[in-house]
């Protein structure tokens, strides 16, 4: 666990574009219903471990990065016995989220609002069974490297809460990011599985908008998948 008063700094955007009425009112009215307690350091200062009774028992997996929530809202759906996290620091990307799950069918879902540093350090050890990370920001300057998830600092908490066997599944479109994630990753624990190339993604996977973006632009998919050493 992290100490209780360590500063992160964080890089990513928090705020976009401005909100139309109903995703503040989504935001104001269903955020606080699907977020987890316990996460950020105002209500959980001592970090203590987080309880998962809001798992119900289920599986959990977790989205790093969720964007719009198609995807999240794609798998939360198709697979009602797990539970699935969906963590981004991105308003307007929450509110996109809210707005699809107002009409309340899909009850499986939990949102933290930030920086899944501060969740991971409050989750119990060995709790992941599944972690996306889709088209994850590619800070393609050199020298912002180190800003990206497939480093250390993310990859290290990222095992730890990982049950030995679990999933952990990268689409990117950007190949340098996929030649840090093939060098960053196994040596935090994780054995590359498959790596895959357009028209070859999982058999559960949907296709985001930034993806389109990319197939639009000219860029190559990429998908990579590992499982957490024993």
């Amino acid at each position: 666990m992290s100490d209780a008063g360590e500063h992160r700094n964080f890089y990513g955007r928090i705020h976009g574009k401005t909100l139309r009425a109903q995703q503040k009112a989504d935001l104001e009215t269903g955020l606080a219903a699907l977020s987890l307690r316990g996460v950020t350091r105002a209500e959980n200062p001592d970090r203590a471990t987080l309880d998962l009774g809001f798992a119900g028992g289920r599986p959990l997996w977790l989205e790093v990065g969720f964007g719009g929530g198609e995807h999240l809202v794609h798998m939360a759906g198709k697979n009602p016995g797990i539970f699935l996290i969906g963590c981004e620091p991105f308003v307007n990307g929450v509110a996109m989220l809210l707005g699809k799950l107002r009409d309340g069918r899909i009850g499986n879902v939990a949102i933290h609002p930030g920086d899944v540093r501060d969740l991971f350090d409050v989750l119990p050890d060995g709790c992941l069974e599944k972690v996306f990370l889709n088209y994850p920001d590619p800070w393609p300057k050199a020298r912002h490297h180190r800003r990206r998830f497939v480093t250390p600092g993310y990859l290290k908490p990222l095992a730890r809460v990982c049950t030995p066997g679990a999933e952990f599944r990268v689409a990117t479109d950007i190949p340098d990011y996929v030649r840090q994630t093939l060098e960053e990753v196994p040596p935090a624990g994780f054995a590359l599985i498959s790596e895959a190339g357009p028209g070859e993604a999982w058999d559960d996977w949907l296709s985001t908008r930034y993806e389109q973006k990319a197939l639009r632009e000219g860029r190559r998919p990429h998908y990579l998948t590992f499982r957490r050493s024993g």
